[in-house]
């Protein structure tokens, strides 16, 4: 195939049909060199009060015994009021459950880094700069 054959796009907008192929190229190059199945699940837990507004929640995955988690996030006036802890431990539960044995997020220095030393992670990377006049922090934990 020569260069002149190939046209790129750029798009914050990926048709759900080409998103699905481009993982599951992904998905079968990663079989076959890992030796194992990619059992990639989305896990999400979210918190409503009576009347249903989402006072919080949390996204992201499990895959090959980890959990990944994208988002936290807490109302402001839910904040402080052990919510949080409430929403990961779900997330724990549940990938527990998945035969998952570790966990990893990051979050900056200007959320809530202070927050995951409390439940059991432990920072394994910094990355200074990003963004510039702050650190993303990097945190793991052993589930097990």
């Amino acid at each position: 195939m020569s260069d002149e054959s190939i046209t790129l796009s750029v798009t914050d907008n990926a048709s759900p049909t080409d998103a699905a192929r481009v993982l599951q190229g992904l998905k079968t190059y990663n079989e076959a060199a890992a030796g194992r199945a990619f059992d990639r699940r989305d896990l999400t837990v979210l918190a409503h009060d009576a009347d249903g507004t989402l006072l919080g929640g949390l996204t992201g995955y499990t895959q090959w015994e980890w959990l990944y988690i994208d988002h936290l996030w807490v109302a402001e006036d839910g904040r402080r009021g052990g919510l949080g802890s409430r929403l990961l431990d779900a997330a724990e539960a549940e990938s527990r459950l998945r035969g998952c044995r570790w966990s990893r997020l990051y979050t900056y220095d200007f959320q809530a880094p202070g927050f995951y030393p409390k439940r059991g992670y432990e920072v394994w990377s910094e990355m200074e700069g990003y963004p510039e006049g702050h650190k993303q922090i990097w945190f793991r934990k052993t589930l097990e």
